[in-house]
């Protein structure tokens, strides 16, 4: 019996249409009537997620003098989930929110230092009466506040994200309909997304002119500090659009399992978030233990554009090496 005969069977056996099935897999149907009409066969990727799919092994997809199933099991022992059209929606209504709660959390992190550095700075310039023990500890008050209100939308966006986490990290089936929804959605939000890249893109390079103008004080504290917390707002202005727009985008190429999110990508995104997680970590245990150990927050706020350029090259050469070489073995 060859691939098309068995395709066929498995379809009809499970009561799906070619449509249906091409659903399921993200290809037309004219692509599953070829298949099935011995024209052509589906690439290694596709092969996979008929094995999961069905339940079977690629060998009994694949070798014509195997005319009995032979199942794998997937679909008794750990069945794929399947995503119907209000489970789609309920979970783009969620990362539309959770951009927000992300953005927001991320934005407070980011700024959380400010209080300090002007508070020091007007504690140097003798301002309003300010002294450095009043600096010192009310900055470093407000540091801790803002920290943990950022944080705590983070932990937030965890548990209301838990029941969707399946979709980041395992095979599932979206029911009919969804796939047409969500690149309904995604074609819709394109020139959005576009839009508000290039606006953060700009505004990120942009936040660095107030640093420049801070050349022309000739070293006068207060006004210069004033000028770095414009920078560091302006690149949170940035970093917030980024995440406004990335999220978005990111939940709908995770529903149409597309880019990073596609089945057989999985896997390597695991790990890359992974060392992400590792590096951020180990960033802001710097950060921190420079800061406390040297009383100098004024200066080791540089910690963070040095890990993140850093960062763009790790990422770079990881792509190149590492995870380019785990992405072929699939």
């Amino acid at each position: 019996m060859i691939f098309a005969e068995k395709l066929i069977r498995l379809r009809k056996k499970n009561g799906w249409s070619q449509e249906e099935l091409a659903e399921k897999l993200n290809v037309s149907r004219q692509a599953v009537s070829k298949w099935e009409g011995a024209q052509t066969v589906p690439e290694l990727e596709k092969l996979l997620q008929l094995s999961v799919l069905f339940g079977v092994t690629t060998d009994y997809l694949l070798k014509d003098e195997l005319e009995a199933e032979e199942c794998t099991g997937s679909r008794e022992d750990s069945p794929v989930k399947r995503i119907s059209l209000a489970d789609a929606q309920a979970y783009l209504k969620w990362r539309k929110t959770a951009s927000v709660l992300i953005a927001t959390g991320t934005f407070l992190c980011i700024v959380s230092f400010m209080p300090l550095l002007l508070l020091g700075a007007m504690a140097q310039a003798g301002l309003a009466g300010v002294t450095e023990e009043f600096a010192a500890a009310a900055g470093l008050c407000l540091l801790a506040v803002l920290v943990a209100a950022g944080v705590s939308l983070f932990v937030w966006c965890g548990f209301k994200n838990a029941p969707y986490e399946f979709i980041d990290s395992e095979p599932f089936e979206p029911e009919y309909g969804v796939h047409g929804m969500v690149s309904e959605k995604k074609n819709a939000f394109r020139g959005a997304y576009a839009a508000c890249n290039i606006a953060a893109t700009c505004i990120c390079i942009l936040s660095i002119i107030p640093l420049f103008l801070s050349i022309l004080l000739k070293g006068e504290l207060f006004p210069t500090v004033l000028l770095l917390c414009l920078t560091i707002l302006l690149a949170g202005v940035g970093v917030v659009l980024f995440i406004l727009c990335g999220v978005r985008w990111a939940s709908m190429e995770k529903l149409l399992q597309e880019a990073d999110y596609a089945p057989a990508r999985k896997k390597r995104s695991s790990a890359q978030e992974a060392v992400d997680t590792a590096y951020w970590l180990l960033a802001v245990a710097l950060y921190l233990g420079w800061s406390f150990a040297s009383g100098r927050w004024e200066l080791t706020w540089l910690v963070w554009p040095v890990a993140g350029v850093l960062y763009a090259a790790l990422s770079t050469i990881l792509q190149l090496t590492v995870w380019n070489k785990e992405g072929r073995g699939f």
